[in-house]
């Protein structure tokens, strides 16, 4: 009964060892995984806003962030008293912009410049990082669509509604030199199905270049310009020139205020990229601003 009784032990201490061992070893595993997981530190915050000034920064909407924004540019400074500096004139672009994804925005809007009607995809490729994986800046890939919405001059001519129409390819490349301090480089491409002259080319290459300086923690220096590279420009009449902005970002609760100078009327590529009339030497620059306000959902 003894000998039985130590082999029934024995027995019991066998099974009891082929139940844990698969549960040690899978312990093991599991602490092995969690070792080899890569810390990668994002650089975030690169820019206050999802717009430098004027043209697109590489910040856009996370996941179920929905993003309602008003832009005024008002008239010429040049104008005078009589139009107390420009501010008797506006033009105004309202928009809703949607984060679809954390590296996926898309947005709509519409404008007064032309009676236009805009639409555009945000597409994060890479993003500044370090640790693990070490990136020294951002890319961010933007498509858009303008049609314009005015009256044609002569009805009575044939006109196809793709003639309204221009698209806009950008790549923007950013990155963040310190807490204080980031740059953007911004190659565009702006094909207009119509343009007002024969001389004028549907197809415009520009180069911007932006840039953003903290002040304070919720206050910020930004300046950005447009070289937009013309055959045939010195012939055109008017004479367009260069996009040139400057001003500041203020921070609050829930609302980024920006407010600038700019020689621009109009607030997307297809307007001021080739349709900018003003000369800062003239004093046909203009007060504007930016507001938004993101919601989450």
């Amino acid at each position: 009964m003894e000998r039985l009784t130590t082999k029934l032990k024995d027995f019991c201490v066998l099974i009891l060892f082929l139940v844990l061992l698969p549960v040690q070893l899978w312990s093991q595993s599991d602490t092995t995984v969690v070792a080899e997981e890569p810390e990668i530190d994002y650089a975030s915050g690169t820019f206050h806003s999802t717009r430098i000034i004027n043209g697109h920064s590489v910040e856009q909407m996370l996941q179920r962030q929905l993003e309602f924004r008003i832009s005024h540019r008002f008239g010429e400074t040049s104008s005078g008293a009589y139009n107390l500096f420009g501010l008797d004139f506006s033009q105004i672009h309202f928009s809703l912009e949607y984060g679809v994804k954390d590296w996926l925005e898309l947005g709509i809007g519409r404008s007064n410049f032309e009676k236009t009607f805009d639409g555009f995809v945000k597409v994060t490729l890479l993003r500044q990082s370090t640790g693990d994986r070490n990136w020294p800046f951002h890319l961010t890939y933007v498509g858009s669509t303008e049609v314009t919405g005015l009256k044609w001059t002569n009805p009575a001519a044939d006109n196809p509604f793709s003639s309204r129409m221009a698209f806009v390819h950008q790549l923007l490349i950013a990155r963040k030199f310190s807490k204080s301090l980031s740059m953007q480089l911004t190659p565009v491409f702006v094909h207009r199905n119509l343009v007002g002259e024969a001389i004028e080319p549907n197809d415009l290459y520009a180069l911007g270049i932006g840039g953003r300086y903290k002040i304070t923690r919720k206050v910020s220096f930004n300046a950005e310009y447009f070289y937009v590279y013309r055959q045939n420009a010195k012939y055109l009449d008017p004479q367009f020139y260069n996009p040139l902005s400057v001003g500041f970002d203020i921070e609050t609760s829930g609302h980024v205020f920006q407010l600038m100078l700019t020689n621009c009327r109009g607030m997307r590529e297809g307007g001021f990229i080739g349709k900018t009339t003003g000369n800062w030497l003239d004093g046909d620059f203009r007060l504007g601003f930016n507001i938004s306000r993101t919601f989450s959902l």
